[in-house]
């Protein structure tokens, strides 16, 4: 019997060898062709499933238009204690309400306006008061850090920041506020992310971007001249860390919060 079963396992398998795909017409041919350079060029044939289209642009919309705002309120265009509706802005910017609307709800989550119902967001009024408050706990945060960090990094890793120090005193001699806001945040996050606390940079970000709003009746006072000298002291304070002058370093940063305004 174990020859037989052989027998017949020896006759499917040749059975199975004797199987032709049938030649192709040639009308079948060139449907294939056909598929095969749709497929080459990206399109879609009929037994594909659409690949979606990714939401980028719509992303770079409202990123577009959060910058846009951002530069406004900086700039005074956008007053404190004055409300602004969304589909009015979209009209000046040339866009829907929709991606206003979500740009000024994560302007709300920055301290620098809050949502009116049915109106639109209101641009918060804040005075030097608040403005201290900020600096003050600013301080409170940043100023052992950076003194821990002058006794531990080494040189070659903060000279890697001398970019952004540099940056900071080439928007300040451009005075424009909006543009230095960007620089100056840029720094101090440059510093303290050489913590490796990831918790902490973020805290110190939102109390940084919350101290650069305007305070009530529009523009900051701060000409030109100030963002020179705050730039400046970026400059200093990086020479001090590098030097693992922890005794220069404390004053620079004590003095640097000190004169925010």
């Amino acid at each position: 019997m174990k020859g037989v079963g052989r027998d017949v396992d020896r006759a499917a398998r040749e059975a199975v060898a004797d199987v032709r795909v049938p030649p192709q017409t040639r009308a079948s041919e060139m449907r294939a062709e056909h598929a095969q350079g749709e497929h080459a060029r990206g399109e879609h044939t009929h037994s594909e499933v659409p690949i979606p289209r990714p939401v980028v642009q719509r992303a770079s919309v409202r990123g577009q238009i959060l910058d846009a705002l951002r530069t406004a309120l900086m700039a005074g265009e956008l007053r404190p204690g004055d409300v602004y509706s969304a589909p009015a802005l979209g009209e000046r910017f040339g866009v829907s309400a929709t991606p206003v609307r979500e740009a000024m709800q994560q302007l709300a989550l920055e301290g620098a306006v809050e949502v009116v119902p049915n109106r639109g967001f209101r641009v918060v009024e804040r005075g030097a008061r608040e403005l201290a408050e900020l600096a003050e706990v600013r301080a409170l945060i940043e100023v052992p850090v950076m003194v821990r960090l002058a006794r531990t990094v080494s040189v070659e890793r903060w000279a890697e920041l001398r970019p952004l120090a540099e940056a900071t005193v080439r928007a300040a001699a451009s005075g424009c506020r909006a543009t230095y806001a960007e620089t100056d945040r840029a720094f101090h996050r440059g510093v303290l992310g050489l913590s490796g606390n990831e918790q902490l940079v973020q805290i110190a970000e939102d109390l940084h971007r919350r101290s650069q709003w305007p305070l009530v009746g529009g523009v900051s006072s701060r000409g030109r001249g100030d963002l020179v000298a705050d730039a400046g002291e970026h400059v200093a304070l990086l020479d001090a860390l590098m030097a693992r002058d922890v005794d220069v370093v404390r004053v620079l940063v004590g003095g640097h919060f000190a004169g925010v305004s």
